[in-house]
């Protein structure tokens, strides 16, 4: 079954808001433009709404190693989330499980990117932007993405509790992450909401 992370997760209500809705992971963004940014202190209450057996994810937009050594002393996540422009090398030095988001835009090669980070955990896949690193709200040609993924894939970009389950069947994810088609405004999420695509991404929609 397919595995759902909710991401940009702003308090500890919120996080336990999305594992009572069956949340496999939440993510906190720590990226102070994004309208869902929470500071590093932050982050570590919402980590607290979360039981022990959810997966806390920490979201950084390039930032120096001196930061994500302090984010994983402080925060000690799951998993590191990099979504900036990383270099495979830059995410492999802290020697800590960490996913890598590729942003996916017609003409590139989508497949040799992916290459350098075959030691994620997880390679996570969402709309390109001249502008914003994610949380775009907007979905990619799902064609574009690469036939032989070096890490399991995970599809962001757009989705909401309407056209998921067709994503989950068409592109067939380990997992699927979802921010702004679960929220009521930009880092406020509706627990209905959360609901609905869960059970739709893992097909227990009735």
């Amino acid at each position: 079954m397919v595995k759902v992370k909710i991401c940009g997760i702003t308090s500890a209500e919120q996080a336990a808001q999305a594992e009572r809705a069956g949340a496999d992971a939440v993510g906190v963004v720590l990226y102070p433009p994004s309208p869902r940014a929470v500071t590093l202190e932050q982050a570590v209450q919402v980590k607290r709404g979360l039981g022990p057996f959810v997966s806390s994810v920490a979201l950084l937009v390039n930032s120096d190693s001196a930061a994500v050594e302090r984010v994983i002393d402080q925060l000690q996540p799951s998993l590191l989330q990099f979504h900036g422009d990383e270099s495979a090398e830059f995410c492999q030095q802290f020697d800590y499980p960490y996913i890598r988001a590729i942003r996916v835009k017609p003409g590139d090669n989508i497949e040799q990117l992916c290459q350098p980070y075959h030691r994620a955990r997880g390679l996570l896949f969402d709309a390109w932007d001249a502008q914003r690193f994610g949380g775009t709200g907007r979905q990619f040609d799902w064609s574009l993405l690469p036939q032989n993924c070096p890490a399991p894939l995970i599809l962001a970009g757009g989705l909401d509790s309407v056209n998921v389950a067709t994503a989950v069947a068409v592109v067939a994810p380990y997992a699927v992450d979802v921010s702004g088609g679960v929220e009521l405004s930009p880092g406020v999420k509706c627990p209905q909401q959360m609901a609905a695509f869960i059970a739709a991404a893992k097909g227990l929609a009735t």
